[in-house]
């Protein structure tokens, strides 16, 4: 009789998990490096189904010379989102970012890396080491790759040259006002399959230039994103990036977002609205030229897009960071409610 009641126990509550599997809603976040790693720390906590694609132009660091050594697509973002979304303890953590300092060859790269290479080695491609590493993280939600495709971003200046290279587009004077890839990429077919089914699809906060557009190059995943039944949600940057968002506003991203989405793409969006003066932003703009960005809600109110506004800042090892819980609620509650949550805020 005994073993009957563990068998029914058991019966019920796997129904009870398929329940709540079935009724969970889906969320595509498209981004990449610190802005969509922050993010996931904190909607991975609330009951939602995630799906985060991540772009594999990354040439800086260990990434760089990864890819330079071993011709394969960078892996440096994908293993800090695995981390982001990573169910385990701190020592496995600090493992993860380990880095041999005291070797020369070594000390550049992370464990996290090293040991994402050593799968692919063994696996023979990224599709097959990529279930490894999230079962050995215990990974809570989907990593997907925008492209398993070998290749760089390539800037376009405003006097017309090309600047090749993700870490080389970063450090570039002059203003870049295009970004393309340097070969048409195959886009992930699991990307889009997730965009057709996603319940909301998110741009995190993060460069616009390597870490969105990126994204959004590809005219037919643009096309797909559009048609998506999902409504369209940005994140937006709490500070200006120097020589790419200078003097931004928040609807400046929008527009900026919006010439390669298309206009009237942009259905949410998330930002800040306390003001930013503390000591660690007189540094920010003194010694790294980057101001807060402006919420100013004469330009977007007579926009179609709905604004989500609160204090989303902190400070976490000496930088400024998204509340990564905070918002992660800000977006489980607008996905839970819609319009309904729209109407209460208003």
């Amino acid at each position: 009789m005994e073993e009957l009641r563990e068998v029914i126990f058991h019966f019920y509550n796997i129904c009870g998990k398929l329940f709540m599997w079935l009724l969970m809603k889906k969320i595509v976040i498209f981004g990449g490096g610190s802005g969509l790693s922050q993010l996931l720390k904190g909607i991975k906590l609330f009951p939602v189904e995630i799906t985060a694609v991540v772009s594999f132009a990354d040439n800086g660091g260990s990434t760089g010379l990864l890819r330079r050594e071993l011709k394969i697509p960078a892996v440096g973002d994908i293993t800090k989102v695995m981390l982001s979304m990573a169910d385990t303890n701190q020592d496995v953590m600090d493992l993860m970012n380990y880095r041999f300092t005291k070797s020369k060859t070594l000390g550049i790269h992370s464990v996290k890396n090293l040991l994402l290479m050593a799968l692919m080695d063994l696996k023979g491609n990224f599709a097959s080491a990529m279930p490894v590493m999230e079962k050995l993280l215990d990974v809570k939600g989907n990593i997907l790759p925008l492209t398993e495709d070998n290749v760089n971003l390539v800037g376009i200046t405003s006097s017309g040259k090309k600047v090749i290279g993700e870490h080389q587009i970063t450090k570039c004077a002059s203003k870049i006002v295009e970004v393309k890839y340097d070969k048409d990429i195959v886009v992930n077919p699991k990307v889009i399959n997730a965009v057709k089914d996603a319940d909301l699809i998110i741009f995190s906060s993060g460069s616009l230039l390597t870490s969105i557009v990126p994204h959004l190059i590809d005219k037919k995943l643009v096309d797909v994103i559009n048609k998506a039944k999902g409504e369209k949600v940005y994140i937006c940057n709490l500070f200006t990036q120097p020589g790419e968002t200078d003097g931004f506003t928040v609807y400046d991203h929008i527009k900026y977002l919006e010439k390669y989405l298309g206009k009237g793409s942009i259905d949410v969006v998330i930002a800040n609205n306390e003001d930013i003066s503390s000591d660690l932003a007189i540094k920010y703009r003194t010694e790294e030229q980057k101001d807060p960005v402006v919420l100013n809600m004469n330009e977007l109110r007579d926009k179609d897009i709905y604004v989500i506004s609160d204090k989303l800042f902190t400070i976490e090892d000496g930088w400024y960071r998204h509340d990564a819980l905070k918002t992660g609620y800000l977006l489980f509650s607008y996905l839970m409610d819609g319009r309904k949550w729209r109407l209460q805020l208003v």
